[in-house]
This record gives C-alpha cells, sequence and structure tokens, in this order.
C-alpha cells in the first residue's frame, strides 16, 4: 500500500456552487410543474395530456445533469437555454411564469452577481499575496 497524501479538492466557484443549487431546487419544481399541466388538461387537444409529465421530468432530469456541468463554461450556456424552455412553459400555464421569475432572477444572482463576487475575491487575494 502506498501512502500517498489525499487529494485536495477541486476549487468550485461561487457562482458554480450556487447554480448548482438553483438548478437542483428547480429541477424538482419543474417537475412538479409537469404534473400540474398534466393534472389541469392544458396542453392543446391533439396532444396526449400525460405528455406534460413527460416534459416535465426530462426538463427536471436536464437541470440535474446540468448541476453536474457547471463546471465547463457552456455549462452556464445550457442553464440559460433551459432557463428559457421553462418560460416557454409559460405559454401552457401561465402561472409557469412565476417559477419563471423567482427561479430565472436566482439563477441570474447565480451566474451574473456570484462571478461579480468571485472576481472580486480573486483580486483581493492577488493583492493580499502580492503585499505579503
Amino acid at each position: 500500500m502506498t501512502d500517498a497524501a489525499p487529494k485536495a479538492p477541486r476549487y468550485r466557484s461561487l457562482p458554480e456552487k450556487l447554480g448548482q443549487v438553483v438548478l437542483g431546487f428547480e429541477a424538482i419544481v419543474v417537475f412538479l410543474a409537469g404534473l400540474v399541466v398534466y393534472g389541469l388538461g392544458a396542453l392543446p387537444d391533439p396532444i396526449p395530456q400525460w405528455w406534460g409529465i413527460v416534459a416535465g421530468a426530462v426538463v427536471g432530469l436536464a437541470m440535474l445533469v446540468t448541476t453536474g456541468l457547471l463546471r465547463r463554461p457552456w455549462g452556464f450556456t445550457l442553464g440559460w437555454v433551459l432557463q428559457g424552455v421553462v418560460a416557454l412553459g409559460a405559454i401552457v400555464v401561465p402561472a409557469i411564469l412565476f417559477v419563471v421569475l423567482v427561479f430565472g432572477g436566482m439563477w441570474a444572482y447565480a451566474t451574473i452577481g456570484g462571478g461579480r463576487i468571485e472576481r472580486r475575491i480573486a483580486a483581493q487575494r492577488a493583492s493580499d499575496d502580492a503585499s505579503n
């Protein structure tokens, strides 16, 4: 057996951490919104109503997968695309617009505000290292 030192955990930026939390909780709400679409029978007539559950499950699962992809820059782009997909759901059930406003706002704060805070912390660390 080797006595190798344990590997340090990977540094996760603030936008990544906040984005994972937002998308994780939003995935649950999106699945429940799919159940609402099914329960209300809100889909147009030629589309079977069970597609509401399928759509909610697929988008919710895509959000859960995206939480793991936020370590890559294009993961945030995928997160924005998923926010747009949820916004399109407001066409079928206007109450989904509330979900879009709440979670879209949190997603915007996680990506934009979190990035701003992360840059400020990096600049502060750089100035501390330069002074030492």
